[in-house]
């Protein structure tokens, strides 16, 4: 399988590579080799600078994969690759250079989708760098002036704040759905902040509890609260579920 999944990985490093508009190719590290993991895919980021091909020449491009999908967007193409699930993301570099050079228009549309961009650019598995434009943003990345790290800190606390308001209203109102999205929303803007805090980037949704063990500070008497929070099995109303999710809430804001 490693085999197979190295033939795809430097096809589609070889096919966006040619694009001129194309800087940089990664593969994400999450892309492993079980294809029996539920999980499996094969995701790459690829940072251009200029206009991409349309869908219709990417299509032809990729000639010979299968259910190939683009996005209204244009933003992501998804396809089967010799039986393998292939995502792609293009990702264009000036709203990563925005952030870095600490435009708050960067931070803001940067902190929709969380630190896990810039995790993903700091991690991923080089394909091609065709200026070494990958090397010398990972180290701007590495390197963040507290004034960055701060900015970020004061969103994710307003987007948590927001949450665990919204949460205190729909369990007060007896809102299913505004209760499921309001804890949904809360636990992660919740774990962000933590990551921040640190000042550490945070890893995909599906791997940030287990790194959460990494981190070098956590808030106080934070692994019992946070699986109580998250456990449906402890018999708990919505209201105290609201009191967990407020001690939470405190101690990660004592971080500083």
């Amino acid at each position: 399988m490693k085999v197979k999944v190295e033939k795809v990985a430097e096809r589609i490093g070889g096919i966006c590579s040619a694009w001129g508009a194309v800087e940089a190719v990664c593969l994400s590290e999450l892309s492993g080799e079980d294809i029996l993991d539920p999980y499996f895919s094969l995701s790459f980021d690829i940072f251009h600078a200029a206009t991409l091909p349309s869908v219709e020449e990417r299509r032809k491009a990729f000639e010979g994969v299968g259910a190939f999908e683009s996005s209204l967007l244009q933003t992501k193409d998804r396809f089967l690759l010799d039986g393998l699930p292939v995502r792609l993301e293009y990702k264009p570099l000036a709203a990563l250079e925005l952030f870095l050079d600490g435009s708050q228009a960067g931070r803001a549309s940067l902190l929709a989708a969380g630190t896990y961009p810039l995790y993903r650019l700091v991690h991923g598995r080089v394909l091609f760098d065709r200026s070494g434009w990958i090397a010398s943003v990972r180290s701007r990345c590495t390197a963040l002036p507290s004034g960055s790290w701060e900015a970020l800190r004061e969103l994710a606390a307003a987007k948590m704040e927001h949450s665990l308001a919204d949460l205190a209203a729909s369990a007060l109102l007896d809102d299913p759905f505004f209760y499921l999205e309001s804890t949904a929303g809360f636990a992660r803007h919740a774990l962000s902040l933590v990551f921040i805090a640190n000042k550490s980037f945070e890893p995909s949704h599906r791997s940030i509890e287990s790194r959460l063990r990494d981190l070098q500070t956590l808030p106080d008497d934070f692994a019992g609260r946070w699986e109580s929070f998250l456990r449906a099995d402890l018999g708990i109303s919505k209201e105290q579920r609201y009191e967990i999710a407020n001690l939470i809430a405190k101690s990660i804001l004592s971080l500083g």
